[in-house]
C-alpha cells in the first residue's frame, strides 16, 4: 500500500489529535491577528504596522513571508524527485537575497511610504504609474497565491485522508476564507506577528526533521545521499547535474531561465518589498535583511535533509503515488521518521509538521493579500480613482474590500492549480516580478533620465510578455503535470519565461525612455537620490 493511503489510514486513527492540533494553530494565529487588529488605528498601522518593528523582528517576519509552501513542500519534493537539479531551487532562492540587500532594501525604505507605486510616483506622473504598479502588484501576488493554495489543498487532503476532488476544492476555499480574515482584521501588524511566530515554528520543525533524518544515518551525509540515489531509481545520476535540466537544449535553456527568475525575482516581489516599510529607519531595513539571510540560509541548508531524506526513506514511486509533483514529500518524511504510517509517533510528527506547514501557508497568503490589497487601496483607489481626496478610513475600507476580491480570485485559480508543483508555480511569480517590477524600480532609483513612458513600457511590457508566455507554456497545457493536462495549446517550450521576459522588461524601460519626448524632472530625481541614499526626508 502506498504511503499516501497509509497516511490517510493512520490519519483516520488519529483524527481527533490531528484536528485538535490544526484547530490550536489556526485559533492561536487568529487570536494574535485579533489582538493586533485592535491596535490598528490608522493607515500607517494597517499598511506598515506603525513602523514599530525592530530589524530582528522584521527579519524574522521577512523569513516567515519568504519560506513559503514552495520552500517547505515544493523544494523538498523537487529534490526528492530530481536530486541535484531540485536543489538548484534552494540555491536560487537564497542567492536572490543578495540582490535584494545590495540594490533594493535600503533605497526603497527611504523612498516610499506604503507601496512600490510610491517610489515610482515620486518623480513621475502619478496616475499612470500608480495604475501600472497596482496592476503589476496584484498580478504577481495572484501568481504567488496560486502556489500557496495548491500547497494547502495537498497538505490538508493528505492529513484528513480526503481523496475526492470536491473535498480538495473545499479545502482551498476554507484556506481562502481564513486568509481574508487575517488581513481584514489584523492588517500589517497582525500579519507580521503571525509571520514571526510561523518562522520560529517552521525553523524548529525543520530542525527536528533534519536532526532525525541525520540520526537515522548516524550523521553521515554520504550514507544519506547514497541511499537516496539507490532508492530514487536513477542511481548516481540522481546526485549529478542534468537529471531534469540537462536532457536537451530546451531543458538547459529552461534552467538558465529559472536561475535568472529566481535570482532577480525576490527584489521585485511586492509582499517582500512592503516589509521594508515596517521598520523605523533605513539601518533597521538593512539589518532586517541581514537577519533574514541568516535564517533563510539555515532553512535552505536543511532542505537537503528534507529532500534527499525523503528520497532515501520513502523512494521515488511512493512519493509520486502520494502526489505526482512531490508536494507531500516533507510531511510523509515526517511520518516515516516518527515511526512509520501505522505508529502514533508517526501520526503525531505528521500532524505537527503539517500544522506548521499549514501555518506557513496562512502567513504567506496573508502577506501576499495584504500587499495586493494595499496597492489597490493606496495606489488605485486613493490616488487614481479618488485623486488623493480619500480619507484614511475610506482607504483602509477599500483595502479590506480588495482583500475579499483578491482572495476570491486566488481561491478560484487555486482550484485549478492544486496538482502543480508549488516550487515551480512560485518560480513563475518570481519571473513576472523580475520582468515587470525590478527594471522599473532600478531605473527609478538609479537612472536620472528615466521617464513615465519608460516606466509604463517596462511594467506593462514585462507583465504582458511574462504572463502571455506562461499561458502558452507547458505549465498550463500539454504535459501530465500541467494545469490542464488533457489539452495542448502550448507552443513556448520553456516552463519559465524569465529568459525572454526579464531582458524585455529592461529593454522596454530603456526604449520607452529614449523615444519619449517627456523631460524628466531633474530636481525631483536629485531629491529622490539624496533621500534613497541617506534617508533624509523619509516617512
Amino acid at each position: 500500500m502506498s504511503p499516501h493511503l497509509l497516511a490517510a489510514e493512520s490519519a483516520s486513527d488519529n483524527r481527533p489529535l490531528i484536528i485538535t492540533l490544526f484547530a490550536v494553530f489556526v485559533l492561536a494565529t487568529l487570536a494574535i491577528t485579533v489582538w493586533a487588529g485592535r491596535q490598528t488605528k490608522d493607515a500607517t498601522d494597517f499598511y506598515a504596522g506603525g513602523r514599530q518593528f525592530t530589524g530582528f523582528q522584521n527579519g524574522l517576519a521577512i523569513s516567515g513571508d519568504y519560506m513559503s509552501a514552495a520552500s517547505f513542500l515544493g523544494i523538498a519534493g523537487a529534490i526528492a524527485l530530481s536530486g541535484y537539479d531540485g536543489f538548484l531551487y534552494s540555491i536560487g532562492f537564497l542567492v536572490a537575497w543578495l540582490v535584494a540587500l545590495l540594490l533594493v532594501a535600503e533605497p526603497l525604505r527611504n523612498s516610499g511610504r506604503y507601496t512600490m507605486g510610491d517610489v515610482l510616483a515620486y518623480r513621475m506622473r502619478q496616475r499612470p504609474v500608480r495604475t501600472a504598479a497596482g496592476v503589476s502588484t496584484i498580478v504577481v501576488s495572484i501568481f504567488y497565491l496560486l502556489a500557496q493554495m495548491a500547497g494547502a489543498g495537498v497538505l490538508v487532503s493528505l492529513l484528513l485522508g480526503i481523496t475526492s476532488e470536491a473535498g480538495k476544492i473545499l479545502i482551498v476555499v476554507l484556506v481562502g476564507v481564513v486568509m481574508i480574515l487575517y488581513v481584514t482584521i489584523g492588517g500589517m501588524k497582525g500579519t507580521t506577528w503571525v509571520q514571526m511566530v510561523k518562522a520560529v515554528l517552521l525553523i524548529a520543525g525543520t530542525l527536528l526533521i533534519t536532526f532525525l533524518v541525520l540520526l537515522k544515518f548516524n550523521f553521515n551525509i554520504s550514507d544519506l545521499l547514497g541511499e537516496a540515489a539507490k532508492n530514487s531509481g536513477m542511481g548516481e545520476a540522481f546526485l549529478e547535474p542534468g537529471l531534469k535540466y540537462g536532457l536537451n537544449a530546451t531543458t538547459k535553456l529552461d534552467f538558465i531561465s529559472l536561475g535568472i527568475a529566481l535570482v532577480l525575482g525576490t527584489a521585485g516581489l511586492p509582499h517582500i518589498l512592503i516589509r521594508f516599510y515596517t521598520v523605523p529607519t533605513a539601518r533597521a531595513a538593512r539589518n532586517s535583511v541581514n537577519w533574514a539571510i541568516g535564517i533563510i540560509g539555515l532553512f535552505y541548508l536543511m532542505t537537503i535533509a528534507l529532500g534527499f531524506g525523503a528520497a532515501a526513506l520513502l523512494g521515488h514511486d511512493d512519493i509520486i503515488a502520494s502526489n505526482k509533483s512531490g508536494n507531500t514529500a516533507a510531511p510523509l518524511l515526517a511520518e516515516e521518521i516518527g515511526g512509520g504510517p501505522d505508529s502514533t509517533g508517526g501520526a503525531i510528527l505528521l500532524a505537527v509538521i503539517s500544522a506548521v506547514a499549514f501555518a506557513t501557508i496562512l502567513a504567506v497568503v496573508a502577506g501576499l493579500t495584504l500587499a495586493s490589497s494595499s496597492s489597490f487601496a493606496h495606489d488605485l483607489y486613493a490616488n487614481v480613482i479618488r485623486k488623493g481626496k480619500a480619507t484614511q478610513k475610506e482607504e483602509i475600507s477599500a483595502a479590506r474590500w480588495a482583500t475579499v476580491g483578491i482572495g476570491t480570485v486566488a481561491v478560484v485559480l487555486g482550484v485549478f492549480a492544486r496538482d502543480l508543483n508549488v516550487a515551480g508555480l512560485v518560480a513563475l511569480a518570481f519571473a513576472v516580478a523580475a520582468s515587470a517590477n525590478l527594471p522599473t524600480i532600478l531605473y527609478s532609483l538609479f537612472w536620472k533620465r528615466f521617464t513615465t513612458q519608460g516606466a509604463l513600457w517596462s511594467i506593462y511590457g514585462g507583465l504582458i510578455s511574462s504572463v502571455f508566455l506562461v499561458l502558452f507554456s507547458p505549465v498550463v497545457s500539454g504535459k501530465e503535470t500541467s494545469m490542464f493536462p488533457d489539452v495542448d495549446f502550448h507552443w513556448f517550450p520553456l516552463e519559465n519565461p524569465g529568459l525572454i521576459s526579464i531582458p524585455l522588461g529592461f529593454l522596454l524601460g530603456w526604449l520607452g525612455t529614449i523615444v519619449s519626448k517627456e523631460q524628466p524632472d531633474k530636481e525631483k530625481y536629485a531629491e529622490l537620490e539624496v533621500r534613497s541614499l541617506t534617508g533624509h526626508g523619509a516617512h
